[in-house]
C-alpha cells in the first residue's frame, strides 16, 4: 500500500487539489487506510470514513477527522447502512477541488450496505442470504447486489462526481474484474437489471425474494429507471482504478516459500471455483496420482498451490465455511494415504461465519476422528465442517490478517 502513496500524492498535487477525502471499505480497510493516512504529508487536509468487518480494526487509531465503523459480513446490517450514509454525505460535499482516495478490498459488497429507494435493509439481507445458500458465484451475487443498491456498480463514482477519484484495490475475485470486486463501486458496470433477474431465475428464486426487490428489478428491466453507469458515462473521466494486490501475488509468495523448504512447487491455477467438495475431490485425486509417481527413490516432494474461491450449496443446518468444507471433503478422499497434507484457507483469516481461516488435514484426520466417535460424512452432509474440526482438530485460526485476496489451497506430497 505504501508504495502507491507517491502516485496518490502526485495525482493530488498535479491537479492543484485542496483536500483528500478518504473512503476505505472491506476486510482490509483498516490497514489500507492506516498506511494511506501515515503516508499523507502534514498540511494536506484529510477527512474520511473507514468501514470494516466486526473485529477487524485490530487496534489501529486514526485522526479525529477519519471515522471508523464496523459492520456485518457476509450479511449486511444497520451498521454498514449507517457507514454508507456517512460516506455518501462526505462525497456529496466533495467538489472538483477534492481527491477521493477510495481504498477497496474484498467484503466491501456486504459491508457497504445502501439499498436502492423502496428496498429495505431486511430485503437486501434476505436476497443475500438466499443467493449465498443457493451457491451463487461472487460475480452472480454482485450482479444482483449492484441493481438493488445506491453505491455499487459505479454508483459511488457517480456520487463523488465532479471530484477526482483514485481507487486502490485488493482483488478477491477471479480475473481481477473491477466491476466484480466489492461490486465495482467506482467501475463501469457491464451488467443489467435483466442479468440480475436471470440470476434469480437460474437459482429458482424469483418467487422467494422480497416483493420490493422483485418490483425494483422488473421496473429497471422495463427501463422505468436508469441502469447502473456504463463505460461511456462521463463520471468515469475523473476515475482511476488500480489493482494493487491479488491472488496471483499470494500464490507466488507461497510457491517461493515452498521452494525454500525443499519442495518442487507449482501453482497451476488462480481461477478455482465451483462447489467446494467437488473441487476438493479433484485436487485430492491429483494429489494421490502424484503420490504414486513419487514412490521412486530420489524423487523430490511436490507442492501444489491453487488460488480461487469456491462456493457451498447449503442443504444442512451445520456451521462451517467453504474452506473447512473443502478440507473435510479432501480428508475423506485421502483417508489413510500417507504423505499427503492439505490446507484450505481464506487469506483474510475468516471462513464464512466462523473464527477460523480454514483447516489442515492429512491421512490421519478421518481415522482419528472415527476413533473419537465422530462421523465425518455426517458432518459434511450437514454442512457442519467447522464443528467437525472443532472436535477432531485441524482448524487454522489466524485472526484477521489485514488482507483479502481470495483463498489458498495447498497440497504437500511427500516423496517416499
Amino acid at each position: 500500500m505504501r508504495e502507491f502513496m507517491p502516485d496518490v500524492l502526485e495525482a493530488f498535487s498535479g491537479k492543484g487539489l485542496k483536500e483528500i477525502v478518504l473512503i476505505s471499505f472491506g476486510k482490509a480497510a483498516v490497514p489500507m487506510a492506516k498506511a494511506a493516512v501515515d503516508g499523507i504529508p502534514a498540511g494536506i487536509p484529510v477527512k474520511g470514513v473507514v468501514l470494516t468487518k466486526y473485529g477487524h480494526v485490530m487496534g489501529a487509531s486514526f485522526p479525529s477527522s477519519v471515522a471508523v465503523h464496523e459492520a456485518g459480513h457476509p450479511i449486511p446490517d444497520e451498521a454498514g447502512h449507517a457507514a454508507a450514509d456517512a460516506m455518501l454525505k462526505l462525497l456529496a460535499a466533495a467538489d472538483e477541488n477534492a481527491l477521493v482516495l477510495c481504498l477497496i478490498s474484498g467484503g466491501g459488497s456486504a459491508l457497504l450496505a445502501s439499498p436502492a429507494e423502496g428496498i429495505s435493509l431486511a430485503d437486501k439481507q434476505a436476497v443475500t442470504d438466499l443467493l449465498l445458500k443457493a451457491g451463487a458465484t461472487i460475480g452472480e451475487l454482485n450482479t444482483v447486489r449492484k441493481h438493488i443498491s445506491r453505491v455499487k456498480g459505479g454508483q459511488l463514482a457517480k456520487a463523488a462526481y465532479p471530484a477526482h477519484v483514485m481507487s486502490l484495490i485488493l482483488s478477491d475475485v477471479i480475473g481481477d474484474r473491477l466491476d466484480v470486486i466489492a461490486s465495482g463501486p467506482t467501475a463501469p458496470d457491464p451488467t443489467t437489471y435483466g442479468d440480475a433477474l436471470g440470476i434469480l431465475q437460474k437459482y429458482g428464486l424469483p418467487d422467494r425474494v422480497p416483493p420490493a426487490v422483485a418490483r425494483h428489478l422488473h421496473a429497471g428491466a422495463s427501463s422505468e429507471m436508469p441502469d447502473t453507469p456504463k463505460k461511456d458515462d462521463p463520471v468515469f473521466g475523473n476515475v482511476r482504478n488500480i489493482i494493487i494486490a491479488n491472488n496471483q501475488k499470494a500464490t507466488a509468495a507461497a510457491q517461493q516459500r515452498a521452494f525454500e523448504h525443499g519442495y518442487y512447487a507449482v501453482a497451476p491455477a488462480n481461477n478455482i471455483e465451483g462447489e467446494a467438495r467437488i473441487i476438493a475431490e479433484r485436487i485430492a485425486h491429483a494429489a494421490i496420482s502424484t503420490k504414486k509417481r513419487l514412490e521412486v527413490p530420489g524423487r523430490q516432494g511436490m507442492c501444489f498451490i491453487y488460488g480461487g474461491e469456491t462456493t457451498v450449496t447449503v442443504k444442512g443446518g451445520g456451521t462451517g465455511g467453504r474452506n473447512t468444507e473443502m478440507a473435510l471433503a479432501f480428508a475423506l478422499k485421502i483417508s489413510g494415504v500417507d504423505g499427503i497434507t492439505f490446507l484450505s484457507g481464506g487469506t483474510d483469516g475468516t471462513d464464512g461465519p466462523t473464527d477460523a481461516a480454514g483447516a489442515i488435514v492429512d491421512a490421519d484426520t478421518i481415522p482419528g476422528a472415527r476413533t473419537m466417535g465422530i462421523d465425518p460424512g455426517g458432518h459434511l452432509e450437514r454442512n457442519d465442517s467447522y464443528s467437525f474440526f472443532k472436535q477432531a482438530g485441524g482448524l487454522v485460526i489466524t485472526g484477521p490478517t489485514g488482507t483479502n485476496v481470495m483463498d489458498l489451497y495447498i497440497a504437500l506430497i511427500e516423496a517416499t
